[in-house]
C-alpha cells in the first residue's frame, strides 16, 4: 500500500484529499448517528450544499442511509470506515510518527489516530476506540486493571461496550471519584470496562477530596482495604491526562489554590497529581487509591489523551517516566514533537 500511496500522491494528489474528506464524513456519522445534514455541516465547518452533495454520493454507494432523524452509516459503510482508517494512517505517515514519538518519550509503544480532537470531537472517540483495542491486546487472564475517571476514559468504556472480549480480569477504580457526572466517574467506567471485557469489577465509594484524617479513617474500612490491596497488585493502569487548571476547577479548588498551581508552573494532571513542564510533580490532591510511587510496581501504565492544545499537559505527564504506553491523536503527537525540538534547540544554544 505504501508504494500505491506514493504513486497516488504524485499522479493524483487531489484524490487523497477527497478520500480523506469522505473518511471524516463517515467517522462523524458513525460516532454521532443519526445526524442531520445541517448539524453535520456545522460540525465540519463546511457549506451545507457541499455536504449534501457528498452525502448523496455516499448514499448512492450504499455506505449511509437517510431518514427523518438524519443519516446513519450502513454495515458496508462501517467496514469501509475502518479500512479507510488504515489508509489515512499510512497516507499521513502515522506509523513513523508513532515510532518517533515512542523514541522521544522513551515508551514501549505509542498509538496515534488520525486528526486533532481539538478540531473534530469524533477524533476523541477514535482515541477511545484505539485505547480499547490496545487494552484487549495487552490484558491477560488474571490481570488486575486499574482505571481513572474522565471523559476520555468514558470513551474507552463506550468503545468496549457490547464487544465482549472474554478476559478473566478484575477492574477497579484507581482513585476515589470526583463530584461530577456519574457517567465519567471512575466507578462507572470501571464497571463498564469490566462488562465489555466480560470480567469482574470492584467499586471504590470514596470521594476524591477528603482530608488526611478522613482518608486514614476510610482506608481502615475492611472493604476499602480489600480494594486498596487489589490496587497494590495492579498489572495495568489506564489513565487520562488533563490540563492542570481544568482539573483543579473540576476538583473544586478555589482561586487561591489555582493561582498557587500557576506559580508552580503546573500544566498537566493525571490521577490527582499535577506536573510541570519538566515532569516534576508540584502538587498532589489527597485521595484514597493509587499513589504516584505505586506506579513503579505496576508493569504496564497506559496514558490516554489527545488534542493539540493538550500537547504540553501530555508531555508533562509523560516526562515523569512512569508511563509505558501512550494513546493520542495526530494533533497532540505532532505538537509534542515540535515542543521537544524547540527545547532541544534551546539547550543547544
Amino acid at each position: 500500500m505504501e508504494k500505491l500511496i506514493a504513486l497516488q500522491k504524485k499522479i493524483a494528489p487531489e484524490l487523497a484529499a477527497v478520500i480523506e474528506h469522505r473518511y471524516i464524513l463517515l467517522r462523524n456519522i458513525y460516532f454521532i448517528q443519526p445526524i442531520g445534514r445541517r448539524t453535520l455541516a456545522e460540525r465540519l465547518r463546511e457549506p451545507e450544499r457541499y455536504v449534501r452533495r457528498e452525502l448523496d454520493f455516499l448514499r448512492d454507494q450504499g455506505l449511509i442511509t437517510a431518514a427523518a432523524g438524519g443519516v446513519s452509516i450502513t454495515l458496508d459503510g462501517e467496514a469501509l470506515l475502518w479500512e479507510l482508517k488504515d489508509y489515512i494512517s499510512q497516507l499521513r505517515g502515522l506509523a513513523d510518527l508513532e515510532g518517533l514519538l515512542a523514541a522521544k518519550l522513551n515508551l514501549k509503544k505509542a498509538v496515534v489516530v488520525p486528526g486533532d480532537s481539538d478540531q473534530d470531537e469524533t477524533v476523541k472517540n477514535e482515541i477511545g476506540r484505539a485505547a480499547a483495542k490496545l487494552l484487549k491486546e495487552v490484558l491477560a487472564d488474571g490481570n488486575v486493571l486499574a482505571v481513572t475517571g474522565g471523559t476520555t476514559m468514558a470513551d474507552v468504556a463506550g468503545a468496549l461496550a457490547g464487544v465482549f472480549v472474554r478476559r478473566n480480569v478484575t477492574v477497579v477504580p484507581a482513585r476515589g471519584g470526583l463530584g461530577e457526572e456519574v457517567e465519567i466517574q471512575s466507578n462507572t467506567i470501571a464497571a463498564k470496562i469490566a462488562k465489555g471485557l466480560d470480567g469482574a469489577y470492584r467499586l471504590l465509594h470514596v470521594p476524591d477530596d477528603l482530608g488526611d484524617e478522613a482518608i486514614a479513617a476510610v482506608s481502615n474500612e475492611p472493604k476499602i482495604r480489600e480494594i486498596l490491596a487489589l490496587l497494590k497488585r495492579a498489572d495495568v493502569l489506564l489513565h487520562g491526562i488533563g490540563t492542570a487548571e481544568e482539573m483543579a476547577s473540576r476538583r473544586g479548588m478555589d482561586d487561591k489554590e489555582i493561582a498557587a498551581l500557576r506559580q508552580k508552573e503546573a500544566v498537566g494532571e493525571a490521577f490527582g497529581y499535577y506536573f510541570n513542564r519538566r515532569g516534576d510533580c508540584v502538587y498532589a490532591s489527597s485521595s484514597v487509591g493509587i499513589q504516584l510511587e505505586d506506579l513503579e510496581n505496576i508493569p504496564l501504565v497506559i496514558a490516554v489523551g489527545g488534542g493539540s492544545s493538550k500537547a504540553e499537559p501530555v508531555l508533562a505527564v509523560m516526562s515523569n517516566r512512569y508511563q509505558n504506553m501512550l494513546v493520542t491523536d495526530e494533533g497532540a503527537a505532532r505538537e509534542i514533537l515540535k515542543i521537544k525540538e524547540r527545547s532541544l534547540k534551546i539547550n543547544r544554544n
